[in-house]
Order: structure tokens, then sequence, then C-alpha cells
């Protein structure tokens, strides 16, 4: 009796099926690749899901925006609206924000696929900026990843002018005060901002083919640069491995994780429907960038409240911040440092971020190759660093609100300005004190832990009258997790060949020495078997010294 299986027309596909494989295979060596990504394991933990946040939301940006490119025109050709927006009928305007307007009211599913794509855009920035924050704190740009580093930094910077250049097409009012911004910020360079501005303008701000050339930009030039670097990031992490959080197993770390094919790939693939689901929800649900609230661009009409979008708040933040006044007269130009000076702290600010993983590793004198994650806590100077930075990042960007924080508190401009003035210089170095106490106290207290367990709240009576709490010991997988780091020593300073220690030396020296100030050192084996031993292998602890019993 022949089964399923032996059908004629079973087998049919499959022959099929096995031919095209064999076809592809023998052509491209498609099938090693599939097996060497396949047996890849994808860790487990939540923070790896910024990451593909981050791709998924640069899928839906790229699918609504060939929705909008099928219908805006990226013209500053003058027209008359009349299209079904009553308010705006007979406006002059640009072709650009009647054919946003013509999406936004006319076009079926036009208004929705415009707000897809501008919160997509938004979630993209965002999160690739908390992926990164996640790569920095656990040192995950450590060795062999710090090209990956920079890739997905200047995918952070790609991904903001991006932004940028969109927010702009629509030549409305908001836009239009943006883009000027813009241009005063490149005309105070002296000898060849005047020449940078007419270049990328075409001309006299706002030239005759602004919204066409950023729309050129937009399309064709920014996205083909991320698509590149996407793939880059993504071949460096298969070729790397994930790096993963440490996990007892043998002695050693393992990935706690499932592989790509087929697990990973599925839910991979369910989380990118979530994803954007969650966007379109958002999209159904809050209004952004009302273009017809403001009109098309004209000088004149510029009020308070205006804001950019959140990722570009940190450079318009900054200009708010530097007092008025400072200008020199030097060899014939206008040196106009309120603006020059805002761009090298900032230019100052992302060298020093995508160079971070080459700087530390100078410090530390640390040339390991690391796949394994830091708790936080386990580096406070890098931790403290890091908030140190979100703060001055973060201060720049409430100052791009001084106006709305000034008049929703009812508080003058003045107090608001110097207030922020006051944190940009004190905050980072506050927070710096305060994270890297916070880690070291941490520190101190996994290292109680592992060697006195924890605190159970039960208080026992010895039989001498004494009262002591007992302390349940951690499980194997919990110790390994406080334990489990290195400790790496500052360097020594010796001198070279010459009998000589150069300035280079004595600063790196010194550089090391207070990166590992204050650490911890975790407790040694011998300590953990010390305190760990046959008679405490219960679930309670019996040493005196360890305030336990049994």
């Amino acid at each position: 009796m022949k089964t399923e299986g032996d059908r004629p027309t079973a087998q049919g596909p499959s022959r099929f099926t096995t031919a095209a494989a064999e076809y592809l295979d023998a052509r491209t060596g498609i099938g090693v690749a599939v097996k060497k990504l396949g047996r890849k394991a994808f860790p487990d933990h939540w923070s790896f899901l910024l990451g593909e946040i981050a791709l998924w939301s640069f899928i839906a940006i790229l699918l609504s925006g060939t929705f909008l490119a099928l219908f805006f025109q990226a013209t500053m050709v003058e027209t008359h609206y009349n299209g079904p927006f009553v308010p705006m009928k007979g406006v002059e305007m640009s072709g650009a924000l009647a054919s946003t307007l013509d999406i936004s009211f006319s076009v079926r599913g036009g208004l929705l696929m415009r707000q897809v794509h501008h919160w997509g855009a938004l979630l993209f920035v965002a999160a690739i900026g908390l992926h990164m924050l996640r790569i920095f704190f656990t040192g995950a740009f450590r060795k062999p990843r710090e090209l990956n580093w920079v890739i997905g930094f200047t995918l952070f910077i790609l991904a903001i002018a991006e932004g940028l250049t969109g927010y702009s097409l629509p030549d409305d009012v908001l836009s239009g005060n943006g883009l000027r911004i813009i241009d005063g910020l490149i005309k105070s360079i002296p000898v060849v901002g005047t020449y940078l501005s007419q270049f990328l303008f075409g001309g006299e701000f706002p030239g005759t083919d602004l919204v066409g050339r950023f729309y050129m930009l937009h399309i064709m030039l920014l996205p083909s640069l991320v698509i590149l670097l996407v793939a880059l990031h993504i071949t460096f992490v298969a070729i790397h491995t994930h790096s993963h959080y440490p996990g007892p197993g043998r002695g050693q770390t393992r990935v706690v994780g499932y592989p790509v094919l087929p697990f990973y790939a599925a839910k991979a693939g369910g989380f990118f429907f979530i994803v954007f689901g969650v966007i379109v929800l958002i999209s159904s649900l809050f209004g952004i960038n009302a273009v017809w609230a403001y009109g098309p661009y004209d000088p004149s009409p510029v009020s308070a409240g205006t804001q950019p979008d959140w990722y570009a708040g940190f450079a318009d933040g900054i200009l708010r911040l530097v007092p008025p006044g400072w200008e020199t007269e030097w060899f014939g130009y206008t040196w106009s440092w309120n603006l020059l000076i805002p761009i090298l702290i900032l230019g100052l600010f992302f060298v020093l971020v995508a160079l971070y993983p080459f700087i530390e590793a100078w410090v530390t004198g640390d040339k390991r190759e690391h796949h394994i994650l830091d708790r936080p806590r386990n580096a406070p100077t890098r931790t403290a660093i890091g908030a140190a930075g979100v703060t001055f990042y973060a201060i720049m960007w409430a100052a791009a609100s001084s106006d709305l924080i000034a008049t929703h508190f009812q508080l003058s401009i003045e107090g608001v300005i110097h207030a922020l003035q006051a944190s940009l210089i004190l905050g980072p170095i506050v927070a710096y004190f305060i994270a890297k106490r916070i880690c070291i106290g941490l520190q101190k207290k996994d290292r109680m832990i592992a060697l006195h367990g924890v605190e159970s709240g039960r208080i026992v009576r010895l039989p001498d009258g004494e009262y002591i709490e007992v302390h349940t010991p951690l499980t194997e997988h919990e110790r390994w997790k406080i334990v489990s780091y290195h400790d790496y020593a500052p360097l020594v300073l010796r001198p070279n060949d010459d009998g000589r220690i150069p300035f280079s030396k004595r600063l790196r020296v010194g550089l090391s020495r207070w990166f590992f100030e204050d650490r911890i050192v975790p407790p040694t084996a011998s300590e953990l078997a010390e305190h760990q031993g046959p008679e405490h292998k219960g679930t309670q602890s019996a040493d005196p010294d360890s305030g336990g019993a049994q």
C-alpha cells in the first residue's frame, strides 16, 4: 500500500525544488552561505531588538517613501492652490507645497503615508541612537567591532541628514526657517561659506532649485549610502558573530539564543509586521507636520513655538546657548564666533564619539578580542563618560525648547538660557561623578552578595544566644553573572630603549590610571571557595563570619 509520500504528485515539486537549489548552489555557492548563516545564534536578550527596530523602521520608510515619490512634485515653480482644502484656496505657493497638500487631501491614503513616513523616520533615528547607547554601555564596540561602531555612528549622522532633507521638502514656513538657519551656519564659515551656500541652494537663499536639490539628496544619494552601510553593518555582524551577555557553561561563557534558521528568521519576520503595525497605528492616531497650518515659506511670519524634529534639536539648542555679540574682524572677513564655536563644539563631539573605541583601546592598552558584554557597573569610568555625554546632548536638546520652557512655566527667557548655559558646563561633570559612584557602589554590593549570599530577612538565634540573619547562597548562574568579568590593570610607566619616558607615554599612563581608578576587583576563585565551602552548598549559609546559619 502506497503512502502519501509515494504519490507522483508529491515527488514532482520535490524534484523541481531540489534541481533549482542545486542549480543556484552550483553557480552562486549560496548553500554554503545559508548553512553558515543558519548556524549562527542570535542572542534573545530584549536589548538586541533595538537594532531590528531600526532596520524595520527603515524598510517602512522605503515603502512609504516610494508611494509618496509617485505624487510629489519637487519644484519651486510658483502656482496657486486649488485643491479641496478651502482655507488655502487661491494662495500662491511653490509646486512642492501644492503637491504636498494634494497628497494630504486628494490622494487616497496619502496623508496616512505621509504620517507613516514621518513617524518611521523619527523611530528610525531613535532606534539607532538607543542601539548605539546599548553598544556603548555594554562595551560591544571593542575589538574586533571598532569599525562597526564607526559604521553605526555614520548611519546615525546619515539618518539625521535624511530627516533634515525630507523635513525641508514641503517648502512651508517651518521647513523654510530651518533651512535659513542652516544657510546662516554655512555662510558663517570664513572664505568658503558663501560659495558652499550657493552650491547647496543653487544661488542666494532660497535659490531657484532648493527643493529639487534636496529631493535628489533625500531619495538618491543619502538612501544609497544608508543601504550600503546597513549591508556592511550586517556583514560585519555575521563575520564577527554577535556579542552576548555572560552565562554559565562548563567553566566558560556560552551564547544564549536561537539559530538564525529557521527560528530567528521566523521571529524576525513577525517582528517586522509588529513594528510596521505600530508605526501605522501611531500614524493613524497622531498627526504630525501639518504643513497646511503654517502656509508657504515667507521670512516674515516667524513665531515662537516652532520646533525642529527632536533629532535636530541639539543643533538648534547649542545656537541658542551661545552668548550674542561674539564677532571679530580678521583679514577683511567677519568671524562670527557665535556660529563658529557651536560648529566646532559639535564637530569635536561627533569626532570623539566616532573614535571612542580606538581612544579607549589606546588608554587601556587592551588588545584582546571581546565577545562577552560588560555590565555597565563593571566599567564605571566608561559608564560615567557615557552619562556625561548623554547629559551634554540632552541639555543642548532641551535648549531648543527654551522659549517653550519660559512661556509654559512663566519664566524669563534670559533666566532659562543662563540656567541651561550653566548646566551645559556643570551638568556633564556632575553626571560623570554621580554615575561613577553609583557603579562603584553597585560593584561593592555585588562583591558582598557573591561572597556572602542574599539577605533573606530571616533572623536565627544561635546556641550561644547570638542573633544573625540567614543569607541565601546564589545559584551558579547568578554568581557567574556577578563575578565573570575581567579586571584590567593600568599601564605601567617604563622607559623606552633610550632610557627616556616621552610625554606621550606619560599622558597615556596617566589616562590609564584615571580610567581604572577606584575599581573594585571581582572575587577570586579562592575567595569564593573560602566563603562557599561544602557547608555552604545548601539553601542557607552556616559561616558566622558571613552572617549565616544552617
